[in-house]
């Protein structure tokens, strides 16, 4: 039966499971951001860094798309991060009219360190759960990472895409 959210209840109820957890995730992250050197990226840089490093050479409208936000914003939030020398735009060979969106090495650093301080933190978690919990979460999580991928290809291009499948089999 359908509820507030139109999703059978048992659906509803692991989506407010997830967003609880995806709640106390930032909280930790967050922490992890602490302890961070100064000068690091805001949590929408961070997301764009995330986004251009899985779609590597892509567009700013694919990132637009990927964000969930419009050109403008996207345009400016490029501007401050490769000020920062994070981001680099090159030239298409595709289109003139369009650049792609590549990480620098300090870009990439930077993201190893975020992850480096992410795991930290939920280490410290995982390590409190026993271990056929922390297995149960592992398949979940796994099966969640394909569906949420799966759904933001979705959003993309065919052209990107394509682009993608040829990268992925070379």
């Amino acid at each position: 039966m359908p509820h507030r959210t139109g999703l059978p209840h048992r659906l509803e109820r692991v989506s407010e499971d997830v967003c609880a957890a995806s709640e106390l995730l930032e909280v930790l992250w967050g922490r992890g951001q602490e302890a961070a050197p100064p000068g690091t990226v805001s949590p929408s840089q961070l997301r764009a860094l995330l986004v251009i490093e899985r779609q590597e050479g892509s567009n700013l409208r694919s990132l637009g798309e990927a964000l969930g936000s419009r050109a403008p914003s996207v345009s400016r939030l490029c501007d401050r991060m490769e000020a920062m020398g994070l981001v680099q735009r090159d030239p298409s060979p595709i289109s003139r009219r369009e650049v792609e969106l590549r990480l620098t090495v300090r870009g990439r650093a930077l993201l190893e360190d975020c992850r480096a301080i992410r795991t930290r933190e939920l280490s410290a978690v995982l390590e409190q759960m026993k271990p056929a919990e922390v297995a149960a979460l592992a398949e979940g999580l796994a099966a969640f990472h394909s569906a949420a991928s799966q759904r933001l290809a979705a959003g993309r291009s065919p052209a990107d895409r394509l682009r993608d499948d040829i990268a992925d089999s070379a």
